[in-house]
């Protein structure tokens, strides 16, 4: 698989790949709709034979004392390229491009077992909470040295309260 930043003419696949991966097309427009914002601050596509197969999308996030980090989301792959290691790819290279843009912090909201392979942690643990209620499927993790925002309310960027929870 070959990683790159998404190009004009990945648009229509990333959101395909979106769509076909949730409940509902919801992610997919929130995709759309964080572009159309340019709040897109990472988003790649995994290409197979050409083909994108896979997206990862990182936009900011503002903790409650002004710290921006970047939130992970979301991130599929299509269905017939599933278990082959291809998310777990596009989200390490996410991850370093975050390191190499110089982000302090990563959030996540998704399943504690998954992304603790990636180095997120309950952000509870250092005071953090998000605005939808995630409990402990709301993770964080720092950049590089310890640079995780004092306690307190992480915000997504707008667009995400156009997200149904159904849809994720």
């Amino acid at each position: 698989m070959q990683i790159r930043s998404e190009q004009a003419g990945d648009i229509d696949a990333i959101h395909a790949v979106h769509a076909a991966s949730f409940p509902s097309d919801g992610e997919a427009r929130l995709v759309d709709a964080l572009r159309a914002a340019n709040r897109l601050s990472i988003s790649l596509v995994g290409l197979l034979e050409g083909e994108v197969i896979g997206h990862v999308a990182f936009s900011p996030v503002t903790s409650f004392g002004g710290e921006i980090g970047l939130g992970l989301a979301p991130v599929a792959v299509r269905s017939e390229v599933r278990r082959r290691g291809f998310a777990e790819r596009l989200m390490r290279a996410g991850l370093r491009e975050c390191e190499q843009i110089g982000c302090g912090f990563v959030v996540v909201l998704g399943d504690p077992e998954y992304y603790r392979r990636f180095g997120f942690a309950p952000a509870s643990q250092w005071g953090l909470k998000d605005e939808y209620g995630g409990g402990d499927a709301f993770q964080a993790m720092a950049i590089g040295e310890d640079r995780l925002p004092g306690a307190g309310l992480v915000c997504y960027a707008p667009e995400f309260a156009g997200l149904d929870p159904e849809d994720a």
